[in-house]
């Protein structure tokens, strides 16, 4: 599951399979200028994506752990440890090593490695976050020296994707994993892998810092260390900017994005962060178990007024799950028109209290609307709603939570409402409506139709086919409003200090993205 916790732009895109990195690294010797501090609006318990898969454990996992394929400047797979990769058929995919693959203790990556690493996802005890995406292999087995050939069994037409750390691959050593007896992402066990910066220090809710090794088959990045610091409180986070005392920070929000602005050699970057915002609905918990009532409850979220004031512009109406931009590749100029074709609701008080009158609760009801606290914005548009759910005898109480507290409510069976804040790392306009509709979903949602379509949509290779699936089962899934979609959403970074990335996607933030900052004069 990635929420929270989901296309690079520099000079030399050719150079995808290294992130452009022999473009950017510097081999001169570095000066004391070399080091970066970064500001995580949240914290993190554990550095392994798969045990905790939010969106910053993605941004943090991702500099020092790497897949066999990444993506580039337009999400396309290229080569990472993996120096060449083909789809052999339907079910059948061949990768092959590169010679120059080491770890970050200057041992070679293994095929041996690589089907351990594997294995650990696919595991939902140890990869609670990557295993639903992984019962699909077969097979695993090394059919030449350095080759890994995987059988599926059944086609996937997202599987490909899914051997990067944008996917669900983040390769480990086997060797490391039992020196360390499975205490990998800990204080005590860190991370071993194979980018060019190795973690040093991990204090859960703290900190975590990394140093550059000379190991990576892609060069040697100018940033020497890298610290991030997990400071939740937007406003201590802000304060430590303008006191110099940090060169990078995510997740600023929108609401203090000119104050950040304000102080001298900073930028800020507002990027679409192929983020989803929805309302999430748990079918078998009163009074959400009516329909009625979750009508009521969409009909009272005026989201036009969300994204002017809360977002202050920086998104869009969502008007299914997919995005615009994951479906380009299917329909063009003509994925809005799509999407805009599709089963909406308009904020209406009138309508709302008609549904609530209806409902099996006509006379109101009272339910927690928990937030995650790295996303403020959340909060506010929950206020928004409270209050017009007030006029017509509902009370929502709203109450922020740390995020590993929000994420524990998702699919509790006890919070009928909830929110589902999810970033597509792939892009995919599959993945998230497979989450939120397909087996084991978190809104207990059960739609033999739907699952029929995803299913189809799953092992289809033709994008127009596979995107008129994926549209039909949200259509129908959308009749039932098992969810209710908020905001297609932005996200602001700001690098401080004269520090930059030129880019105009998220993609670069599940890669080692430290080796990618420029500095201006």
């Amino acid at each position: 599951m990635k929420l929270t916790p989901r296309r690079l732009s520099v000079a030399a895109t050719a150079v995808a399979a290294a992130l452009v990195l022999s473009a950017c690294a510097s081999t001169a010797t570095p000066d004391d200028d070399t080091s970066i501090t970064v500001a995580l609006p949240g914290s993190l318990s554990n550095l392994y994506v798969g045990q905790e898969a939010g969106i910053l454990n993605y941004y943090i996992g991702s500099i020092a752990q790497e897949g066999l394929v990444t993506l580039d400047a337009e999400g396309a797979i290229q080569p990472a440890l993996a120096e060449t990769w083909e789809q052999v058929d339907d079910v059948t995919y061949r990768y092959v090593l590169r010679e120059d693959a080491v770890f970050q203790d200057g041992s070679p990556v293994t095929v041996d490695d690589v089907i351990f690493s594997i294995e650990m996802a696919q595991d939902p005890e140890l990869s609670p976050g990557f295993s639903y995406y992984l019962g699909g292999i077969a097979s695993m087995e090394e059919t030449a020296p350095g080759e890994l050939t995987i059988t599926l069994s059944a086609p996937d037409a997202t599987f490909a994707t899914l051997m990067s750390t944008t996917g669900a691959l983040y390769v480990t050593s086997r060797a490391y994993w039992e020196a360390n007896e499975g205490t990998i992402g800990t204080g005590d066990g860190l991370l071993l892998g194979t980018t060019p910066y190795r973690v040093t220090e991990f204090v859960p809710d703290s900190h975590v810092s990394f140093e550059r090794v000379d190991t990576w088959w892609g060069g040697v990045p100018e940033i020497e260390n890298v610290r991030v610091d997990f400071i939740p409180d937007e406003n201590t986070r802000l304060l430590a900017a303008q006191t110099g005392k940090i060169d990078v920070a995510f997740n600023v929000p929108f609401q203090q994005a000119d104050q950040w602005a304000a102080i001298e050699g900073t930028e800020v970057q507002f990027l679409n962060d192929l983020s989803y915002v929805g309302l999430l609905f748990d079918l078998e918990v009163a009074p959400f178990d009516d329909v009625n009532v979750r009508e009521a409850v969409a009909h009272a979220m005026d989201r036009s007024a969300v994204v002017e004031s809360v977002l202050d512009g920086h998104g869009e109406v969502a008007l299914a799950i997919p995005t615009p931009e994951s479906l380009i590749a299917a329909y063009g100029d003509e994925a809005d028109a799509r999407l805009a074709a599709l089963p909406q609701r308009d904020f209406d008080l009138d309508a709302a209290a008609a549904a609530l009158a209806t409902s099996s609760v006509p006379d109101g009801f009272t339910a927690e609307l928990t937030y995650p606290a790295t996303g403020p914005e959340l909060g506010r548009a929950a206020l928004a709603l409270s209050a017009n759910l007030a006029e017509i005898g509902v009370t929502i109480d709203v109450r922020e939570v740390t995020i590993e507290e929000w994420l524990a409510t998702i699919g509790d069976g006890e919070h009928g409402l909830g929110y589902m804040w999810y970033f597509s790392t792939t892009g995919d306009p599959g993945e998230v409506i497979s989450y939120l509709y397909g087996p084991e979903n978190p809104s207990r949602y059960s739609n033999s139709a739907v699952e029929s379509l995803l299913a189809e949509a799953f092992i289809e290779s033709d994008p127009v086919v596979r995107a008129d699936l994926i549209l039909g089962a949200e259509e129908l899934a959308q009749t039932d409003l098992a969810s209710f979609p908020l905001w297609w959403g932005q996200s602001a970074t700001a690098f401080l200090d004269g520090w930059t990335i030129e880019t105009e996607t998220p993609f670069v933030y599940t890669n080692p993205w430290p080796a990618l900052l420029t500095r201006g004069e």
